[in-house]
């Protein structure tokens, strides 16, 4: 059952949820002396319909983010006829449909293994704009590359002429306090931007963590909830 938090978000218009994560993010920049104009928010719309984002789009919403790629295909497909849209792909991708997604995606923010630069890196007309995700828990199980395991990564990508390297990419752990997470995060760029200095975005923050990702530098926040309201339940 939903709680209360829950009831009232769904009880916001799209265009009121927007424009509070918009005046929360204004805000968060403004605390951190940043311009929000230098931040991409990027609406995840996991579940939701392809209506939903023509209605975002309306609202002046360009990117979008999917992590599952049979939904992602089909939203693609039919949204063809907006031509300035830019979709991210922010789930874990499998190595079998990194090529597929390649094919929609403007952007990849979850590489993180040898294998996927192998199968993205394949030759086409533009370069694939990309992250590459860290894994800031203890958890090998969790998506992302090891820290300790990021600059022979990186090096990798950055050898692959298919890619563009954007940044890092990551999601802050659920047991340690967001912005701790993301200053980690944070130091980690640094070193990424030692070896390719135009690789400097981060792509962190959620719908619950946002201003803590800002706070620490982030670039491309990935904004779920906050903005499209609850999730319906899938079929």
């Amino acid at each position: 059952m939903p709680n209360g938090d829950d009831q009232a978000l769904d009880q916001l218009s799209l265009a009121e949820r927007l424009a509070r994560v918009q005046a929360g993010i204004a805000d968060a920049a403004a605390a951190a002396s940043r311009p929000a104009s230098d931040i991409t928010t990027i609406v995840v719309t996991k579940f939701h319909p392809a209506a939903l984002l023509r209605e975002l789009h309306e609202l002046g919403l360009r990117n979008f983010g999917e992590n599952r790629h049979q939904e992602a295909t089909a939203k693609a497909q039919e949204l063809a006829d907006l031509q300035d849209l830019t979709w991210h792909f922010v789930g874990q991708l499998q190595s079998k449909k990194a090529r597929q997604v390649a094919g929609y995606a403007g952007v990849v923010h979850s590489i993180d293994r040898p294998a996927l630069v192998t199968v993205l890196g394949a030759p086409r007309d533009h370069p694939l704009d990309c992250f590459v995700q860290v894994n800031l828990t203890s958890d090998p199980a969790r998506g992302g590359v090891a820290p300790s395991e990021l600059q022979l990564l990186v090096e990798q990508v950055l050898d692959t002429p298919a890619l563009r390297l954007l940044g890092v990419m990551a999601v802050a752990p659920l047991d340690e306090e967001p912005r701790r997470a993301f200053a980690r995060l944070r130091a980690l760029s640094e070193t990424v931007t030692t070896l390719a200095p135009d690789a400097d975005r981060i792509s962190a923050g959620m719908s619950h963590d946002y201003r803590e990702a800002i706070a620490e530098g982030a670039t491309h926040l990935r904004i779920g909830t906050a903005i499209t309201g609850n999730r319906p339940v899938p079929g």
